[in-house]
């Protein structure tokens, strides 16, 4: 819908583990991409700039005090941490983030299951600068997940693709 707006999407697919796999998709869009910006660079990179450049910053305004602890608010490169997948097409990236790659990330979800119902989890997505002349570091979008229901979770319904 946003690329037949002339729109440009960054699509995080965060793919969560267990004995039933579930993926928390976040999409952020912008107008255009900024040529020379480091926005623009990162989407035309190869997975190696990626994986050297993508950070989260997480927060858990709500949960308890380990699951604080555990999760923290310490930035984290996502390609350094878990494996993630990239899928460019002309008018999106799609970024697959295998969470159940990361022992740690495995360790906290061990701790997030049984309570996941009860938490607030912020996360913000950004291209790490790693020059000066590449500041100051701009948002990708930050997301909230409150509250998360994972059995209300639905498989969606794709429209067959119609040919033209």
């Amino acid at each position: 819908v946003a690329s037949d707006k002339g729109l440009f999407s960054l699509i995080f697919n965060r793919q969560l583990p267990g004995s039933t796999h579930y993926s928390m998709v976040f999409y952020f869009v912008t107008r255009q991409l900024v040529t020379g910006s480091l926005l623009r660079r990162f989407v035309d990179g190869d997975d190696e700039f990626c994986n050297s450049r993508l950070k989260v910053i997480p927060s858990v305004p709500k949960g308890s005090w380990i699951v604080r602890q555990s999760v923290g608010s310490t930035t984290c490169l996502l390609g350094k941490a878990d494996d993630c997948n990239y899928l460019h097409g002309p008018k999106c990236v799609e970024i697959d983030v295998d969470i159940g790659s990361s022992t740690v990330a495995n360790g906290v979800l061990g701790l997030v299951n049984g309570v996941i119902t009860t938490l607030v989890v912020d996360m913000a997505f950004l291209v790490r600068a790693n020059t000066t002349d590449e500041l100051p570091e701009r948002l990708i979008g930050v997301v909230r997940v409150s509250h998360t229901e994972l059995k209300s979770a639905i498989v969606p319904k794709l429209e067959p693709e119609t040919s033209s």
